[in-house]
């Protein structure tokens, strides 16, 4: 009987790993973002946390619900940063991780170039490529502008039209700075 070996532990891979959650947390990323996307120990991350951040991670958890991504602006958010997202995995060679973080990067360049407010935290970007990597949304394009919109997988494309080409009646009022206005 042959015992398994444990992995050798990599100083080299530990300062790669170290330097991957202080970008997260940097970004924003909350804890669970932390535990998923680094080796790193729960304690370890804690302890960096705290040390970048200043102060301890949010508690509770990440939201589970689709919905968010579908509602009139944070739809539109959404899609600006998943658009970025896909066109960065068509053009560079890029793992999971530096592909959210460019795209994010992007996403929010562009959101302070159009002097608007940022409503795609990082962790909501996080969720969204899982929500799309587990078929719970995908993105559709619109009849009219031809743009591609985060959507429910089962949308009917034929008709389906964004919500800056259709916005909702309420849509656009908004008097608070940072908010998409209609004109």
């Amino acid at each position: 009987m042959t015992a398994t070996a444990a992995p050798v532990k990599s100083v080299l891979n530990e300062s790669k790993q170290i330097e991957r959650a202080a970008l997260l947390i940097q970004m924003g990323a909350r804890m669970q973002v932390l535990e998923s996307e680094t080796t790193l120990s729960y304690e370890r991350l804690i302890r960096l946390y705290k040390e970048i951040a200043g102060k301890s991670p949010s508690k509770g958890q990440l939201p589970f619900s689709t919905d968010w991504f579908l509602t009139w602006q944070e739809n539109i958010h959404s899609s600006l940063f998943l658009n970025i997202y896909e066109y960065l995995a068509k053009g560079v060679s890029l793992d999971a991780v530096e592909q959210l973080t460019k795209a994010y990067r992007l996403y929010n360049e562009q959101i302070e170039a159009a002097g608007l407010e940022a409503l795609l935290s990082f962790t909501r970007a996080w969720r969204l490529v899982k929500f799309v990597d587990a078929n719970m949304l995908t993105r559709t394009k619109c009849t009219s502008c031809a743009g591609l919109f985060v959507s429910e997988p089962y949308e009917n494309a034929r008709h389906y039209q964004c919500g800056l080409c259709n916005p909702p009646a309420r849509a656009g009022k908004s008097k608070s700075a940072g908010a998409l206005q209609l004109h």
